[in-house]
């Protein structure tokens, strides 16, 4: 893949990678830009190697997702709940978004639920697709929505 060629895939998938990135990290813009950021730079230093010019969206999201997963591995665990509850609500929070709710929602799911959710609903991606990017199999993405539904269907009612 030529330079040019993957300036060209980057402005074709960037709002959809930012928005899902968002999703992700649970409104934190400024860590959504951060994971894009470090994304594009590990898909630019092995865009060589890369082949599949139609596959380019999964690609980077899987990149993507890796680079979140990696984060946060590496972050900071919180002693409790209330804890991590009173950092999403604090004014360090983008207070900008509307969908805080949803976003404190999505951040208590399990993080395979969380991004089938936002995959499958939020970017249209397939099951296959999200296997893919998720390294698992179809039959566990249909597992993992189903779940994420649940989940997600009790903690907006509990709210």
């Amino acid at each position: 893949m030529t330079r040019e060629q993957f300036i060209k895939h980057v402005e074709g998938t960037q709002k959809a990678l930012r928005r899902f990135l968002v999703a992700l990290c649970c409104g934190d813009s400024s860590l959504a830009d951060d994971i894009a950021q470090e994304a594009y730079i590990k898909a630019y230093l092995s865009c060589d190697k890369f082949n599949s010019p139609e596959k380019f969206n999964a690609w980077i999201f899987k990149i993507s997702y890796n680079v979140f997963l990696n984060h946060k591995r590496s972050e900071k665990l919180f002693s409790d709940y209330e804890e991590a509850r009173n950092i999403v609500s604090s004014d360090s929070t983008d207070s900008q978004f509307k969908y805080q709710e949803l976003y404190s929602a999505l951040n208590r799911l399990p993080g395979k639920e969380r991004t089938s959710v936002l995959l499958f609903y939020m970017e249209g991606y397939s099951i296959k697709e999200i296997a893919e990017i998720e390294e698992t199999s179809s039959d566990a993405v249909k597992q993992h929505l189903s779940r994420g539904r649940i989940h997600l269907r009790k903690i907006m009612s509990n709210s």
